[in-house]
């Protein structure tokens, strides 16, 4: 235990915990002091203005990373025929209709995106209770329930990041690795945190984007000037 507390004490040197960070510099020291001996995770997290217990004030969607996500995504897709046929050849991991209904309900969860056509979800419904806790649920707002599912396992494939807010109004997500250049990650973070701006729902009141941290894996938080983070013009 004492070696993980040196390191990450290490970790933790010359940062000041209550500074709001330019999100420039910000990723610069996280990328300094991602030691650990795999290719850490670059988590942004984003403390919102709204309570999602009301309808009108659900943030969800999704966003296409400009430089993916550095993780090998397994994509499932509900299809049948030429559907499944079109989602194989664009790459899925998993292909099925019933029998992966079948599988999925028996408690056989070995992907991390669910896509499905239309004309599945009368079956893929029955797996809400199930898919549902886990975030995998298809659903058309997000692009995931669609017949060009050859798009949907591609845009999966290349960095697609899903997001919704949690009970806290907290929208978080993984926006690259620590191996990523420092201008790829910005541009990442920049395309997230907008995405969550146009996400804003019509009950939002009063400041939207209340508060950002930038972390990776292993390593501290860091609290960024949330001006610094939105796109360039």
């Amino acid at each position: 235990m004492a070696k993980i507390g040196k390191r990450i004490s290490k970790a933790r040197d010359g940062l000041d915990r209550d500074k709001l960070y330019d999100i420039a510099d910000a990723v610069k020291m996280l990328k300094e002091r991602a030691t650990a001996k795999f290719d850490e995770t670059i988590e942004v997290a984003m403390n919102l203005g709204v309570d999602p217990r009301h309808a009108d004030q659900m943030v969800r969607g999704v966003v296409n990373l400009p430089n993916g996500t550095g993780r090998t995504v397994r994509v499932a897709v509900f299809a049948r025929g030429d559907k499944a046929e079109e989602a194989k050849a664009a790459g899925a991991d998993i292909v099925g209709a019933e029998d992966l209904v079948e599988k999925v309900q028996g408690g056989e969860i070995d992907f991390d995106r669910a896509i499905a056509t239309p004309d599945m979800m009368g079956l893929v419904g029955r797996l809400g209770k199930v898919l549902g806790p886990r975030g995998l649920m298809p659903n058309p707002r997000v692009g995931t329930v669609t017949p060009d599912v050859a798009a949907a396992v591609k845009a999966s494939k290349g960095g697609a990041v899903e997001f919704r807010v949690e009970k806290a109004g907290i929208v978080h997500a993984g926006v690259g690795k620590a191996s990523f250049g420092a201008d790829a990650l910005v541009e990442n973070i920049r395309a997230f945190a907008d995405a969550v701006q146009k996400a804003k729902p019509s009950g939002a009141k009063g400041t939207y984007v209340q508060r950002v941290a930038l972390s990776s894996t292993m390593g501290p938080g860091l609290k960024i000037d949330p001006s610094t983070v939105q796109a360039q013009a």
